[in-house]
């Protein structure tokens, strides 16, 4: 089984730690894995992406055109790549930061308002994680034992006390 994702939002929200986080988890279940970031020149505010492929036979191409999961941050990066998705896919979307409702009939879509929900819980800036647990509960991509050693090999050392608020925007994702 093969599953593409593109995650797409701002610099500065995330992107590319929650599309690391998500390769790492699929390398520690012993899954090809390909991950293939992009951002614009800026550090913050400018366009951000990553191309996420999981798969249990070799990946050709890191590139994903047509995803079946999009996870959206902001509505540049919504309607620039929700028109992608496959059909039969899903949107995993931030309606603090998205207020077009999806027209779309063939793929599933789950809105949180992520961005207020990490502002409500003291978690700025961890809407992406909150994003990522949603993903996990509507796909189930990533075996609920593999997050916390994922997450513990991704965060850097001088980073190690967001190890517990990074996994509890997770598990509030999945609450949702």
């Amino acid at each position: 089984m093969t599953t593409q994702i593109l995650l797409a939002g701002s610099g500065g929200q995330g992107i590319l730690f929650a599309g690391k986080f998500l390769a790492h988890a699929g390398m520690m279940e012993g899954r090809e894995v390909s991950w293939f970031p992009s951002y614009g020149p800026e550090a913050r505010g400018g366009t951000s992406n990553c191309s996420l492929i999981l798969s249990d036979d070799p990946i050709g191409s890191p590139v994903v055109r047509q995803p079946d999961i999009l996870i959206a941050l902001n509505l540049p990066s919504y309607l620039k790549y929700m028109p992608e998705i496959v059909a039969g896919g899903l949107l995993i979307a931030d309606s603090s930061m998205i207020n077009e409702r999806c027209l779309r009939e063939d793929i599933r879509v789950s809105m949180l308002p992520a961005t207020q929900m990490a502002y409500d819980e003291d978690m700025k800036g961890l809407a992406n994680m909150i994003l990522i647990g949603l993903m996990l509960k509507e796909t189930g991509i990533v075996a609920p034992e593999t997050v916390e050693p994922s997450m513990e090999k991704c965060i850097p050392a001088g980073k190690a006390a967001m190890l517990a608020l990074n996994l509890r925007a997770i598990a509030l994702g999945c609450g949702a």
